[in-house]
């Protein structure tokens, strides 16, 4: 691979990286063409590992693996050659979105915290009085609007994480029903167990699927004893945390495996 090929290459993926946006680095690291790269960006893809079947076969593994927030070297057979070759997957995934509805007291440290984690926050609230750049600084977006309104504007990608805090069967259940929809990785709504048992019962009276309700974290958060609006921001964010890596969030004296995260 040529210096100018490298450097068209380089500058793609930097390109893509400054924006926000996901991407894939595919790089031949045995076999056939050893150091040929592929760069795999939303809507193209640029350089190559082989034959357009071998590029096909890597584009479509690196997307798997940018859904999976997991780079990995994995042994690939060229379909038009039948050559083995090793790829090594670098995943670059686009930042995770945390839409929070409700612009309560939990969702202010719940903002900050999400954007010390490096997760775009956007916020959203019908009430203009709560909804505003004073109490949410640190929010990338604010809504004023309801949540049909709100998601109307917005497009969520998979990495999207949902925590409904209003409290509110108005705005809690339009807010489910539309992010429900929707690829969200994770939704999750707040309230006590009758709460949520009861909103359950409405949502499945509305036609909710029971492959849909289980989508619902709700309550929402990990059993941590959490009381005051920061307390409750951290159980929010581990079980989003443990959802995002796929753990189930207990203790780590009971974690096999990497207990560290395994997504490199």
């Amino acid at each position: 691979m040529s210096l100018l090929e490298r450097t068209r290459l380089y500058e793609a993926l930097k390109g893509a990286l400054n924006a926000g946006l996901a991407a894939a680095q595919v790089t031949v690291v045995s076999g056939p063409g050893i150091g040929r790269k592929l760069v795999v960006l939303p809507e193209e893809t640029i350089g190559s590992v082989g034959s357009e079947a071998l590029d096909a076969l890597a584009v479509e593994r690196a997307r798997e693996l940018l859904v999976a927030e997991k780079s990995e070297t994995l042994a690939e057979t060229d379909p038009a050659s039948g050559a083995e070759v090793e790829l090594f997957y670098e995943i670059f995934p686009a930042p995770p979105l945390l839409l929070i509805f409700g612009a309560v007291h939990v969702a202010q440290p719940l903002t900050t915290m999400a954007k010390m984690l490096g997760f775009r926050v956007i916020v959203s609230d019908a009430r203009a009085k709560l909804a505003t750049e004073e109490r949410f600084p640190d929010a990338d977006q604010i809504l004023t609007a309801w949540p049909d309104d709100a998601l109307s504007q917005l497009t969520l990608p998979q990495s999207t994480y949902v925590a409904i805090l209003t409290h509110d069967p108005k705005f809690d259940e339009p807010a489910l029903l539309g992010t429900l929809d929707t690829a969200a990785k994770y939704i999750g709504a707040v309230g006590s167990r009758k709460t949520n048992a009861d909103r359950r019962e409405r949502l499945i009276a509305a036609g909710v699927s029971a492959e849909s309700m289980a989508r619902i974290r709700g309550p929402i958060g990990l059993d941590i004893g959490a009381d005051t609006p920061e307390e409750m921001a951290v159980s929010i964010l581990a079980e989003i945390i443990a959802m995002r890596h796929g753990r189930e969030g207990g203790p780590l004296t009971r974690a096999t495996g990497n207990i560290r995260g395994d997504r490199v």
